[in-house]
């Protein structure tokens, strides 16, 4: 595979790995099978994200505003999965991928929904504080 690829692949793994454990808090178990759990982990991250870099402290926490389509909402995860534009801020490319996200803010939107969104990155874990349909 080529280089490019590879690293893909890794942070796909390692990006999906946190989220699950960031999520409920405790070691990552089988989720249950559901429709939109199963929608959640199908798309959770796809895109070039050869470009994507993390913040260079994996400590400092970066805020960010992004647009985008709620492709799927875990509520027993407690994960949103937003297929959105580039993310300045995060130098991330536009990619689908789930975020940790309090019931608030599942609440607040439904699949389909075309939405304007906050974001506290720190390392390679992401929530979003806030979103509003557009």
């Amino acid at each position: 595979m080529k280089e490019k690829t590879m690293n893909h692949v890794r942070l796909t793994i390692a990006l999906g790995l946190a989220a699950l454990t960031a999520a409920c808090g405790k070691k990552a178990e089988a989720p249950v099978a559901t429709e939109t759990n199963e929608a959640a982990h199908a798309a959770t991250m796809s895109g070039d994200m050869g470009n994507m870099s993390m913040a260079p402290d994996a400590n400092a926490a970066i805020k960010a505003k992004g647009h985008g389509t709620v492709t799927a909402i875990d509520k027993a995860a407690g994960t949103i999965t937003l297929d959105h534009g580039p993310i300045p801020e995060a130098k991330w490319p536009a990619m689908t991928m789930a975020f940790k996200a309090a019931p608030s803010i599942t609440d607040a939107v439904k699949v389909g929904d075309k939405v304007d969104f906050d974001l506290s990155l720190k390392g390679s874990d992401g929530e979003v504080t806030a979103i509003a349909k557009q």
